[in-house]
């Protein structure tokens, strides 16, 4: 059983259905794994917004960087590249913000946070790379 709870097909069903992802912690430097994932999700159609305030104005894939959250929005999905310890303050942002569901990468856990996320009735997604799970389960090479 994975730490989030959700089944594959849950997962097939938020990564088809996302159009608007906010990439928290996106990095500039391409050995980082944020801005791989960035890149791959771009690849993908997704309309992505990376989000680092030392970025903010610059392109990272196409993309132009966002200095906070909430200047990405509209969302549907918040991707945390953030320690676990700092994952909680971005979740209850995205909840305020209105997003559909909050995804943290691998080695990001923060039960707590993903319950509060759960109780606002956004889909929380935990420990888990959108770049190995769109193979993972198949999807087409376009979203």
């Amino acid at each position: 059983m994975t730490i989030d709870g959700l089944d594959d097909d849950a997962i097939r069903r938020l990564l088809l259905n996302t159009r608007r992802v906010a990439v928290v912690g996106a990095s500039a430097n391409p050995l980082r794994p944020s801005n791989g994932v960035t890149g791959f999700l771009v690849s993908r159609g997704f309309d992505v917004t990376p989000v680092n305030p030392g970025l903010a104005g610059q392109k990272l894939h196409g993309a132009t960087v966002a200095a906070s959250l909430e200047e990405a929005g509209p969302l549907d999905l918040v991707d945390i590249f953030r320690r676990s310890e700092e994952a909680g303050k971005v979740i209850d942002e995205a909840i305020r913000l209105g997003a559909k569901a909050i995804w943290t990468q691998l080695g990001v856990i923060d039960e707590a946070a993903a319950a509060r996320a759960r109780a606002a009735g956004l889909v929380a997604v935990m420990d888990r790379c959108p770049a190995i799970e769109w193979p993972r389960l198949g999807l087409s090479a376009g979203a």
